[in-house]
């Protein structure tokens, strides 16, 4: 009976967590993760503030978890579903694909979360910029990953320089991140699908094997 109880307390716990911090990625995309406070959170959420408090104990660890929530919401929406597709240039125009929904649909309100705090934290030193750095390292390196993927298969040139190729995708995907966000327009994401198809078709060794990305 015991155990009953406590499985139960946990289960309520990890609920909570988990809606706190569906709340917390939201507004962070938005504001910035300085403008979350326990405080804010317990009256939005309908909570106690020494509930909310004593799921993360410091608004340092409620950011933390909150950049970690964001990082899982964005491997579950870009980076898995593009390994669905076979390894190579199909697989990186995916990618891009899908990271363009991600912006556009407004996966979160603020458009792409790293973009936001990226700029709030780059020149901020301690765990949450860390933590920021290591996320946006992380997708970097998958970019770089599937386009090296790609061209080992024979899919790319050979000369293929694999981080420039992953740094001028990912440029591309940022700026019409940027501009619908800060113009509320969504032609942006038309034309970075139109110059991401021109640079891998330019960079394929078959440019039909690259459709074209609207």
């Amino acid at each position: 009976m015991t155990g009953t109880r406590l499985d139960g307390r946990v289960e309520r716990g990890n609920r909570t967590r988990r809606s706190v911090l569906r709340r917390t990625v939201d507004i962070a995309s938005v504001e910035g993760l300085e403008a979350l406070s326990v405080g804010r959170l317990a009256t939005e959420l309908g909570l106690s503030k020494s509930g909310v408090f004593a799921l993360f104990g410091s608004k340092q660890e409620l950011q933390l978890a909150t950049v970690r929530e964001a990082s899982r919401i964005h491997v579950e929406r870009v980076n898995r579903p593009a390994a669905e597709t076979p390894a190579g240039v199909a697989r990186v125009r995916r990618l891009c694909e899908l990271w363009l929904e991600y912006s556009r649909s407004r996966v979160f309100p603020g458009g792409c979360f790293f973009y936001e705090v990226v700029a709030e934290f780059d020149a901020r030193p301690g765990p949450v910029h860390d933590a920021v750095a290591r996320a946006q390292r992380a997708w970097a390196d998958h970019v770089e990953h599937t386009v090296t993927e790609a061209r080992e298969l024979g899919e790319l040139r050979s000369d293929t320089d694999a981080a420039q190729l992953a740094f001028e995708l990912l440029a591309l995907m940022e700026t019409a991140n940027a501009l619908s966000v800060l113009h509320d327009e969504a032609t942006v994401y038309r034309r970075a699908g139109a110059a991401i198809t021109s640079r891998l078709r330019a960079a394929a060794t078959d440019p039909s094997r690259v459709p074209e990305l609207s």
